[in-house]
């Protein structure tokens, strides 16, 4: 599935980076200049803890925003999802053939992967684990915890 450096997003995840880059750029940039004209403006730089703060923040706003172009220019949208077998981009859910209990995931890349809203990461070990398998196959998902069956219920 594409290059090392390939990112998986859904179109949501894609425009959500996106906003995320237009606000450091047209907002978080301008207010942090500000703050460091400002905590300059406050004299002596060597005890300036503002000043050292907003230098911080800078260099942060500035890491965050390479990350997100770098990310940009190797994004692979996920569409066309295929329901036959699972893959990146599909719903699954799944019953744990040892208690009977039930679970659904959207798989995702890794960057938006996010075990609150049960979307996990196409590089976890239950994603790799149901890749390429149908309704009703039965496979062992390997974790660092040991590894356990889980059978595949519905592919959305």
């Amino acid at each position: 599935m594409g290059n090392k450096n390939t990112v998986y997003l859904t179109q949501e995840g894609l425009d959500d980076l996106k906003r995320e880059l237009d606000e450091l750029i047209n907002i978080k940039r301008p207010e942090n200049v500000q703050a460091i004209k400002e905590a300059r403006s406050l004299g002596d730089l060597s005890e300036n803890a503002e000043y050292d703060a907003a230098r911080n923040e800078q260099a942060q706003i500035e890491a965050r925003i390479q990350q997100i172009e770098k990310m940009l220019e190797n994004v692979s949208i996920i569409s066309d999802v295929n329901t036959d077998t699972v893959g990146i981009g599909n719903t699954v859910a799944i019953k744990y053939v040892d208690d009977d209990e039930e679970d659904e995931y959207k798989i995702v890349g890794s960057q938006e992967a996010d075990p609150f809203e049960s979307k996990i990461s196409n590089e976890s070990p239950i994603a790799q684990a149901l890749f390429n398998h149908k309704v009703g196959d039965i496979v062992t998902v390997e974790s660092p915890n040991g590894s356990y069956d889980v059978e595949i219920i519905k592919i959305k």
